[in-house]
Parts: structure tokens; C-alpha cells; sequence
């Protein structure tokens, strides 16, 4: 009896560790999705007031990037996250899209003064992360 109590709690030790490992590289606190996401955030840019264009295509010309925009909705600012497979934090940075462009997100309309989502400032625009549905609004000033 003793030793089925034994083995019974090596069974039950052994589940525990193997689940725990399994957790260890399948996700973490990093992981956002595990099978990809469909996302339309909005990204709004005003330069002294007026608002600039973003092109469409930034990330479909050269290469398919899962952040891009599309010539039918540009003009509104919709960007494109279509990811397909496991999406952490760190692909759903504001300034990757801005990677992708081409353009460094604090000079790329002059000096960038102040960052809103969803209508709040944020500090630190070199790690937002995008969240769905995000309106992104980034105010820049050419210093003239």
C-alpha cells in the first residue's frame, strides 16, 4: 500500500513537471496570440497641424510585412496586422510599422511631440505596443 501511495505521488509529480515544462517556449507572458491575428488599429499623422499622408502598399512593395496598408483604406489610416502564426509583444510595435516604412518615428515628420491612442497620451512611443482596434494619432512639429 505504501509503495502505490509512493508511486501515485511520483505519477502526479512527474504530470506537474512535464506540464510545466511543456509551458516553458509555448507561450509566456510575451505571447499575444498563437495562431495569428487579423487587426485594423488606425494611425493618424499631423506635421505642424496638417495632416500627412501615408502611402499605401508600405509593406506589400519588396516583400509581404504583416504590417502594411492597402490602397482601398489608407486614406482613413487603417493599418493592416495580419499575422499567421505565434505573434509576441515585440511584433506589434508602433515603430515596426515605421521600420517597415522606412522612416525613424521620432524624425520622420520633424520632432515628434506627442503621442495619443485611443484619445490618452502615451510617453513612450518606442514601445507601444499595438493593441486591435487602436486609434493612433502622432503629432510632429517641423520647428518652423
Amino acid at each position: 500500500m505504501k509503495n502505490l501511495g509512493i508511486t501515485i505521488v511520483g505519477i502526479i509529480a512527474l504530470g506537474g513537471l512535464l506540464w510545466w515544462a511543456g509551458g516553458i517556449g509555448s507561450g509566456g507572458e510575451d505571447v499575444v496570440a498563437k495562431q495569428g491575428l487579423h487587426w485594423h488599429p488606425t494611425l493618424t499623422i499631423y506635421s505642424d497641424e496638417i495632416k500627412q499622408d501615408i502611402p499605401a502598399n508600405v509593406g506589400l512593395v519588396g516583400g509581404h510585412y504583416p504590417m502594411h496598408t492597402h490602397v482601398e483604406d489608407v486614406a482613413d489610416g487603417v493599418l493592416h496586422l495580419e499575422f499567421g502564426e505565434t505573434v509576441r509583444t515585440e511584433d506589434l510595435l508602433l515603430t515596426n510599422f515605421f521600420d517597415i516604412w522606412g522612416k525613424d518615428i521620432a524624425t520622420a515628420f520633424g520632432a515628434l511631440i506627442e503621442m495619443r491612442v485611443n484619445g490618452e497620451v502615451v510617453g513612450d512611443y518606442t514601445s507601444y505596443i499595438i493593441a486591435e482596434n487602436d486609434v493612433i494619432e502622432l503629432f510632429y512639429s517641423s520647428g518652423e
